[in-house]
C-alpha cells in the first residue's frame, strides 16, 4: 500500500536537487520552490537577491514503503556540500544553505542522527546543514520545473548538473527507478 511522505531539502541550486531525487524509485514528485524566508510570496529575483531568507529548495512526496526518509537522507548527504555556509560551488548566497525542513518529529530526529552518523562518511569537514521545522512552501516559477530535463544542453545543466547525475546514479544504481 503507498504511503505517501514529504521531504524538504535546500542542497544548493533547487535544478540540481530535482534532477537528482526524480531519479529515485519511490519519489512521486519533486517541486522546486522555496521556504525558509521571511515575507510572504517571495518573487524568485527577491530571493536570488538574498533578501527575503528563504533557500531554494525541493518538496519531495515519496512512497514510504518504497524509499525510506533516511535513505533520502544519504542521497542528500552524497549529493551536494554540507560544508559550505550558503553555497554549493559557484552558487553563493543564503538560497543556497544546505537545509532539511522536517515535517513531524520523527523527520527531525533522524535529520540529527544522519547529520551526525551518515554525512560524515561522506565529508570530513564539519556538516553546517541547518535542520529547521518546516514553514510556508512557495513554488518556483513554472518554468523552472523539470529543469533539466527540459534543457540539458544549456550551460549551467551540462557543467554543473550531468556530472552531478552521472556520479549520483553511479552511487545509487541500486536505488534508481
Amino acid at each position: 500500500m503507498q504511503e505517501i511522505d514529504k521531504a524538504t531539502f535546500g542542497a544548493g541550486c533547487y535544478w540540481c536537487v530535482e534532477a537528482v531525487f526524480q531519479n529515485l524509485n519511490g519519489v512521486e514528485k519533486v517541486v522546486s520552490g522555496f521556504m525558509g524566508g521571511h515575507i510572504k510570496n517571495p518573487a524568485y529575483k527577491e530571493v536570488c537577491q538574498g533578501t527575503t531568507g528563504h533557500a531554494e529548495v525541493c518538496q519531495i512526496d515519496f512512497d514510504s514503503s518504497v524509499i525510506s526518509f533516511e535513505e533520502l537522507l544519504e542521497v542528500l548527504w552524497a549529493t551536494h556540500d554540507p560544508t559550505t555556509i550558503n553555497q554549493q560551488g559557484a552558487d553563493r548566497g543564503t538560497q543556497y544553505r544546505s537545509a532539511i525542513f522536517y515535517h513531524n518529529d520523527a523527520q527531525k530526529e533522524m535529520a540529527k542522527q544522519s547529520k551526525q552518523e551518515v554525512a560524515p562518511k561522506y565529508w570530513q569537514d564539519p556538516i553546517v546543514t541547518e535542520i529547521s521545522p518546516l514553514s510556508e512552501f512557495y513554488e518556483a516559477p513554472s518554468y523552472h520545473h523539470d529543469y533539466f530535463n527540459k534543457n540539458p544542453t544549456a550551460g549551467y545543466c551540462r557543467v554543473v548538473i550531468s556530472p552531478k547525475i552521472i556520479k549520483f546514479r553511479k552511487q545509487f544504481t541500486d536505488k534508481l527507478k
